[in-house]
């Protein structure tokens, strides 16, 4: 085919078939192509430490983390700056050059471990043979695909826990391990369990990140966000990373701004440790595909902590700040890398002058869901469950997006009976948590545990459930699933949930555009995977 780029990794990829012109996101071809050419190199680093490791040598924790900054840095709307992705390139090239001088046997390894050419002029060209469309069986690209999207989720997971200062070195080398892998001719039957097993080491970032933010700030608890502003001027912040955001509130204490959440970030409310501060406002505004309109409103400076960009508009782009694995040309960014003091002095004296947010809602969210809070709640949630109160929990966690069709999920969280419960974590909420679906015996109908990157929640609440009432297989609980997905930290909750034993997960608005027909078949047939119909057909489903 004769495409300028080749693109599907997202829900929202055209056509549902793939971005060969410019991504739905606002990607450009050379910067798609650069990505494709970036995880081409990082799958040889990985082939070279994964060498390394079975010659009983050691891979310093820097190295991984080049590994885990680079799948994150392509996840969908984190990064648009061509320069910062060649800048990735070329540290990837002289990291793996450095450790082959250590490797005892080479004679082995790939194109791609052996790749280290730093000519930029030469990049274009070669990106396009290396790219998703470079292996040719649909079935086995399918597959490859998938586990590059859960690999890449997962180090989003891995990545955020590495800036408070906590690793895995297991789940570090099995990162590397499954990277390389994908450089090796593989069997479909090889593949369909290298990705269950990312499934696994799915669920094993999830404890690390849960780990290490409840470590660092405690456990979320039952909290009422407000929604309305204040008459400081503001700092709006988005994302998912927590250390970032305490770096902020601490270097702006006393300084007459105020602090707000937006999308992602909005969970971060629920942990103890920021309620310390007083300028740590509310939160302001919905979904991150709404930020057009509302980072307009808002007034002040917005740091873009984590993926969630969409291109700014250029009546605020000279307030946008970027750090981490994020970036977008012309837009300033904040660095900073794993350990190091952030300085934030530039957004802070830009806020200063600005009016303002302009009030947009008012009211509250309640939240704080997690595993730790439903655990002190267990006994009222089982008698409810027990006299019948409750008799269902539809777990409706992931993505939110721009397309139409999503409104399904605020349409289907109006329809359910009224004795129901939403469990939630991730964007998708914003369909629904607005909502007055009211509560049942004091517990609200609506659960948030928080970001996507707490979607491990959700599987120990679904655990603890099953041990409490003594059940033999996860399925027979009360517990559907009605999941909306849009990008690869979605990917490798799905791969969790599957590696768990989760069965009849449905997943929309659509399926991904990654799945082959026969890769489909082989979800659909074990795991019972099915798409989105209709709200009255999926409820008789789902609930009954």
């Amino acid at each position: 085919m004769d495409n300028s780029m080749f693109c599907f990794q997202c829900q929202e990829t055209a056509r549902n078939f793939g971005c060969t012109k410019v991504g739905v996101c606002g990607k450009q071809p050379e910067t798609s192509n650069l990505m494709d050419l970036l995880i081409w190199v990082t799958k040889g680093l990985s082939q070279v430490t994964t060498c390394l490791r079975a010659e009983g040598k050691r891979v310093d924790s820097d190295v991984n983390h080049i590994v885990t900054c680079n799948l994150f840095q392509t996840i969908t709307n984190a990064n648009f700056d061509d320069q910062k992705v060649i800048d990735r390139i070329r540290l990837t090239i002289a990291a793996k050059e450095a450790l082959l001088k250590k490797l005892g046997d080479t004679k082995a390894l790939s194109e791609a471990a052996l790749f280290n050419n730093t000519d930029v002029s030469s990049y274009e060209q070669l990106s396009k043979s290396v790219g998703v469309l470079s292996e040719t069986n649909e079935d086995v690209r399918s597959l490859k695909e998938l586990i590059t999207y859960g690999l890449k989720g997962v180090a989003a997971y891995s990545k955020h826990a590495n800036n408070l200062i906590k690793d895995n070195d297991e789940l570090d080398a099995f990162i590397q391990s499954a990277l390389s892998a994908l450089l090796e001719d593989k069997s479909v039957d090889e593949l369909v369990a290298l990705t269950l097993e990312t499934g696994k080491w799915g669920v094993a970032g999830m404890a690390l990140l849960d780990g290490a933010n409840t470590a660092a700030y405690g456990n979320p608890e039952m909290t009422r966000v407000k929604l309305g502003v204040g008459k400081n001027p503001g700092i709006l912040v988005s994302g998912h990373d927590l250390r970032d955001l305490e770096m902020l509130l601490e270097q702006t204490v006393g300084s007459g701004v105020d602090i707000y959440t937006h999308s992602e970030m909005l969970p971060a409310h629920y942990y103890p440790a920021f309620k310390k501060y007083d300028h740590f406002y509310g939160n302001y505004g919905n979904a991150w595909w709404m930020q057009k309109k509302e980072f307009e409103s808002f007034n002040g400076p917005i740091l873009m902590t984590t993926n969630c960009i969409v291109p700014p508009a250029a009546s605020y782009k000279d307030r946008l700040f970027t750090t981490g694995a994020t970036g977008y040309p012309g837009c300033a960014h904040i660095e900073g890398g794993i350990g190091e003091e952030k300085d934030f002095s530039q957004i802070i004296a830009l806020a200063k002058t600005c009016a303002a947010p302009t009030q947009i809602e008012s009211g509250e969210i309640v939240g704080g869901f997690a595993h730790n809070q439903v655990f002190a709640l267990a006994d009222t949630v089982v008698d409810a469950v027990k006299s019948g109160a409750i008799r269902k929990f539809v777990v409706m966690g992931g993505c939110d997006g721009r397309s139409k069709s999503r409104d399904y999920y605020t349409e289907f969280a109006k329809a359910l009976p009224k004795d129901t419960v939403i469990l939630t974590a991730g964007c998708a909420k914003y369909k629904y948590i607005k909502l007055d679906l009211g509560d049942i015996g004091g517990i609200p109908r609506v659960l948030d545990a928080g970001q996507c990157n707490d979607s491990y929640s959700l599987a120990l609440i679904a655990l603890k459930l099953k041990e409490i009432f003594g059940l033999d297989d996860i399925n027979d609980l009360p517990i559907a699933y009605n999941i909306a997905w849009y990008e690869q930290k979605a990917v490798i909750v799905l791969l969790a949930l599957l590696y768990l034993g989760v069965k009849n997960i449905h997943l929309g608005p659509t399926l991904p555009a990654f799945l082959s027909p026969n890769v489909a078949n082989v979800l659909v047939d074990k795991f019972g995977i099915a798409g989105i119909t209709s709200v009255e057909d999926d409820l008789a489903l789902l609930v009954g």
